[in-house]
């Protein structure tokens, strides 16, 4: 084979691994979320828990984890009357919060998740005292009030509860869109740093990053010292190519559509590091 042949066959070969990482890679970055436009001054309720229902799946990433058994990382409260659930957990006694009704519980459930944890949905090793859930109304995923108040619509609503919640006001919502800079149901604000971003997807509800000790997936510890950012990033965006050796298929199989390039390299980077 002569010189121009050999560079040619390394031409087209060196194209194709690019190609092949590059569709390995989440294809959302740089792409505009689609912004559901509200007339708030003629939304309905019937609107505001669709929107409720947009938001629950979407920007407040909720659906990562509260999903039905055994993929479920937290409880499946789509498949439940919360409305029924949340006056049982205020009558029990190792409830401690200040809500009084069951829009209250679940407004406090959000916001301060560690508040109550259910039975069971607790982290490792700390009896229920700790839950896993980040506040979604702080960063990254960073709710606003009328936003949690949709959800709560909905979750009242879907099972055929009254809603108690009441439609926001014209001035409520452009507060919340000048805040955002985006109309309610779109997508989370991209995570700024490592931290962020394994909160953001809940990384640490089933890793441990400070052991090897296993939770619903493997201790994290020295994960830099046994897989290259390569292996690393394979196991995010297509987490059942190759399984550890004990564990289930059950992690989600759709971050390479949820995350940006740039939230995926951040987690990478951050796992990379841990080589002891």
């Amino acid at each position: 084979m002569n010189l121009f042949n050999k560079v040619m066959v390394f031409s087209v070969g060196l194209t194709l691994v690019f190609t092949l990482v590059a569709n390995l890679l989440p294809q959302v970055e740089g792409e505009a979320p689609v912004e559901k436009q509200v007339d708030i001054a003629s939304l309905t309720m019937d609107d505001f828990v669709a929107m409720g229902e947009s938001l629950f799946a979407n920007k407040g990433t909720c659906t990562l984890c509260h999903k039905p058994p055994p993929l479920g990382r937290a409880p499946d409260i789509e498949g439940v009357d919360m409305v029924a659930v949340s006056v049982k957990r205020l009558a029990d006694p190792r409830y401690q919060g200040g809500a009084t009704d069951a829009a209250g519980y679940i407004l406090e459930s959000m916001v301060d998740p560690g508040n109550f944890v259910v039975a069971g949905w607790g982290k490792k090793g700390s009896n229920d005292t700790e839950s896993p859930m980040p506040a979604i109304d702080k960063a990254p995923i960073q709710l606003s009030a009328m936003e949690m108040d949709a959800i709560i619509a909905w979750l009242q609503a879907k099972d055929g509860n009254e809603v108690t919640v009441s439609l926001p006001s014209p001035e409520a919502a452009a507060q919340v869109a000048d805040a955002s800079g985006a109309e309610s149901g779109s997508a989370p604000m991209a995570a700024a740093t490592a931290e962020e971003a394994l909160t953001k997807y809940a990384c640490t509800g089933c890793h441990s990053l400070d052991s090897n000790e296993a939770l619903v997936g493997p201790g994290l510890l020295n994960v830099g010292g046994r897989m290259t950012p390569e292996q690393i990033r394979q196991s995010i965006v297509d987490p059942n190519a190759v399984l550890s050796e004990g564990f289930a298929a059950a992690m989600p199989t759709d971050f390479a559509t949820k995350m940006t390039v740039s939230e995926l390299e951040l987690i990478v980077g951050r796992l990379a590091e841990k080589k002891q």
